[in-house]
This record gives C-alpha cells, structure tokens and sequence, in this order.
C-alpha cells in the first residue's frame, strides 16, 4: 500500500470554517457550532484505509477521554465516493456507528475543506487551541499497520495534555503517514 505523508500545515494557521453535512445527525454542522474552548481536534479520516482501519478503536477511546475534558473531536471524510463507494455517507454511518458514535463524522462532498486544510493522508491530525489556532498537526503516534508498535495515540496525548495544561507544545511534530486522499 502507498504511503503518504501529511503536508503540516503551518502551526498558528487558522482554522478554516465550514460547513458539512453529518452522517449521524443527517443536518449540515459548521466549525463554528463544533469547536471547544479549550481545544479542537479535526480528523481527517475514511472508512476504507488500512491506516484508519488500524488506529480507529484507539481514536473513539481517546476522543471519550478527552471529551471530558472539554476537547472537541470533529471527523471528516474527503474522499472521492464514486471511485471508492465503501467511503460513502451511507457507510461512513455504519463505520461510526460501530465505534459508538464518538465523534462527529462529516462528509466533505468537494473536497474544499481538506484542500483549505492542506490535508494529504488518512489519518491526518490537526490540533487547534481555544482560538482556533493550529497548535498541532502531524500523526497520532507511531503504530502503522504491520509494524508490531502498539497504538498508543501518544503524540496526540501529548499535545492535548500540554495544550489542557496551558505547557508549550512541542514543535518537532511528525507527520502522519497513511493512504493519499482519494481525490476527484
């Protein structure tokens, strides 16, 4: 399977806003009505990808634990639906569904909101501070598919708890590593 990086957005980026429609709720849902003061995680993520597939259960555990400490956690799908069916909403429905619905997951039909966030792979990882700025970006931890490292959710732990505990936050940040988005 190729790999690809992500392309680390600058850090004290912005948050670009939008507006997508959620599988779960079936009703559009904006950044501005997601986000937490104290911190917001935005996924970008698929239900196909070996790479998702491998850290998914880890990811729905991490967001209910830090969902309770006021970190928001926002999934969206990118991916080019006619060429890869099993990324569709309706199986984007059953895919978070399955992991207990943790989580929004919203369905960028466009693609305009992974290209105003630079996003290149699934999983990639963005971290935002209470003013929506990029803090974080990079991978999860250092588990890959076959490469017998537990996943952990390490980096992204890190980063939360610096950011909760108002610490700086590292800024030798890895990339994340995963399947190309599936562009039109």
């Amino acid at each position: 399977m190729p790999v690809t990086p992500s392309t680390m957005l600058p850090l004290n980026t912005m948050a670009p806003d939008f507006e997508l429609f959620d599988v779960t709720s079936n009703e559009d849902r904006s950044l501005n009505t997601l986000k937490s003061k104290q911190g917001t995680v935005i996924m970008f993520i698929c239900n196909h990808c070996p790479f998702v597939k491998h850290v998914r259960q880890e990811l729905a555990e991490l967001a209910i634990e830090y969902k309770k400490r006021g970190i928001a956690f926002i999934a969206i799908n990118s991916n080019d639906v006619v060429n890869y069916p099993e990324d569709s909403p309706e199986k984007m429905k059953e895919f978070i569904l399955d992991l207990g619905n943790p989580f929004p997951y919203l369905y960028d039909e466009t693609q305009k909101v992974a290209k105003a966030y630079h996003a290149a792979c699934t999983p990639d990882f963005f971290i935002f501070d209470g003013s929506m700025k990029c803090v974080y970006r990079g991978q999860m931890d250092d588990s890959r598919p076959g490469n017998d490292i537990p996943v952990t959710g390490s980096d992204l732990r890190l980063a939360l708890d610096n950011l909760l505990d108002k610490k700086p936050i590292p800024a030798n940040q890895k990339p994340s590593m995963g399947c190309n988005i599936k562009w039109k």
